[in-house]
């Protein structure tokens, strides 16, 4: 068993750092912070989307799989230089995506988030794993950043948009789709 975390309040952080496990201290407000507080969030989001879903469903095995993934991301990122998330895990994302798409009906119009309190939960995943993205890609301006982990939160939230259409499909829940305003006149 890895390290035991028996003190939770300990005080070093209240100068507005952080301690990073590869050792080293950095600003709670750095791109890196940003970065492993995003993935958090991201991890959170889907812990909520799995609450939602039957836990019978095909959907969750992999979901509880990204979670694991996005643990090890976010020590990834905590450790610089060590790459945690390979091609192997963007791979099983995108065989996912494939498998999932084949079996919808094609799409013939944008999709708004909703629907359902799973498909929005879903929709909400799909959207916080583009923020992590794009994080991790700004923090890659700066420093390098592992490109199967920029990659696999891209992939995440493609799998997320075909598992809120295909979970509304099995459902029998309406997509809700975008309707363009009309201006007032």
């Amino acid at each position: 068993m890895g390290k035991r975390l028996s003190k939770i309040v300990t005080k070093t952080g209240d100068d507005g750092t952080t301690g990073l496990t590869g050792g080293g201290r950095v600003s709670k407000a750095s791109i890196r912070m940003e970065a492993i507080g995003t993935i958090d969030e991201l991890n959170s989001h889907i812990g909520m989307f799995l609450a939602e879903l039957d836990p019978a469903s095909a959907y969750a095995p992999l979901y509880r799989l990204i979670q694991n993934d996005l643990f090890d991301m976010g020590g990834e990122l905590s450790m610089p230089g060590v790459a945690l998330i390979t091609d192997a895990h963007v791979s099983r994302l995108e065989d996912a995506v494939d498998e999932w798409n084949d079996a919808l009906p094609p799409l013939t119009n944008f999709i708004l988030p909703g629907g359902s309190r799973v498909v929005a939960a879903c929709h909400l995943v799909r959207t916080v794993a583009r923020r992590a993205e794009r994080v991790l890609v700004a923090m890659a301006e700066a420093e390098e950043v592992n490109l199967a982990s920029r990659q696999y939160l891209n992939r995440l939230s493609d799998l997320s948009f075909v598992a809120g259409r295909a979970i509304a499909t099995e459902n029998g829940t309406p997509e809700v789709l975008w309707q363009q305003s009309k201006p007032e006149v």
